[in-house]
């Protein structure tokens, strides 16, 4: 439910429901000031151990998160790398297979840039890897002919290789954008940080205290679990995952090939 949702709004949703249960600590402190003194060392030693153990669940999907992220950039360097093999050596081949995969080489990268921008696991995203899926099938028949054509030249085979480690990326690269931090390590956080928050503000009212380090609190790990999720959304949050690689590749395409057909 959370990926749904923009960036905006879920930072607006996550403040009110981290503010909200502070509030409601708020309220529950006023009505025991001054009335159960009894109670403000157990709620004190509670909203501690409390405190840290929501500390360490944070940590813990902040790192799940950041592992994530690091593994898609990675992905897509890896995936720009076989595309660019490929179209170097499909500049090798002999006319008409040359022409033609070099031209489906480019479709190809065309829809693995729009594949950054969708967001994993939607209509349209299943739509480019379908429309990816199409543009393979029809460079590995290609790729075929080129072989029945020179079984025993060196250029098709060369080729035939990059093609397949290309394939292999662009799956690798989908496997990684759909994996996501589980939703229950999420609602983990979400549920624990707003009710460490709540008893926090229940024993600062209850001593007395401001609210204004309650609203420190609030806001800071607001962020903190907004960073978590952004991190989990890399096509469409605030932290995306640069395809200048990918783009940068695209680019270069439009200049003369660099090689000749065999």
């Amino acid at each position: 439910m959370f990926f749904a949702l923009s960036s905006l709004v879920l930072g607006v949703v996550l403040l009110v429901i981290v503010l909200g249960s502070c509030a409601i600590g708020v309220l529950v402190g006023r009505w025991l000031h001054g009335r159960h003194e009894t109670w403000r060392e157990p709620i004190g030693v509670v909203q501690g151990a409390l405190l840290g153990f929501v500390a360490l669940i944070l940590a813990f999907g902040l790192t799940m998160a950041v592992g994530r992220y690091e593994t898609r950039r990675v992905e897509l360097v890896t995936e720009t790398n076989a595309i660019g093999t490929t179209y170097l050596r499909a500049q090798t081949l002999s006319e008409p297979v040359r022409s033609q995969s070099l031209e489906l080489l480019k479709n190809y990268t065309d829809g693995e840039i729009r594949l950054s921008t969708t967001r994993p696991g939607s209509a349209e995203a299943r739509r480019v890897v379908a429309d990816g899926g199409a543009i393979q099938r029809q460079l590995w028949t290609l790729a075929a002919d080129s072989l029945r054509e020179a079984p025993d030249a060196s250029a098709p085979r060369l080729y035939v290789d990059s093609l397949n480690s290309m394939f292999d990326s662009q799956t690798s690269r989908v496997a990684a954008l759909g994996n996501r931090v589980p939703t229950t390590v999420l609602v983990l956080e979400v549920v624990g940080a707003s009710v460490a928050l709540g008893l926090l503000g229940l024993y600062l009212t209850v001593l007395g205290r401001g609210l204004l380090p309650i609203m420190l609190a609030a806001v800071f790990v607001s962020l903190l679990l907004l960073v978590t999720f952004d991190l989990d959304r890399p096509t469409r949050g605030l932290i995306t995952v640069p395809d200048t690689p990918l783009v940068e590749l695209r680019a270069s395409m439009n200049l003369p090939p660099a090689a000749g057909g065999g």
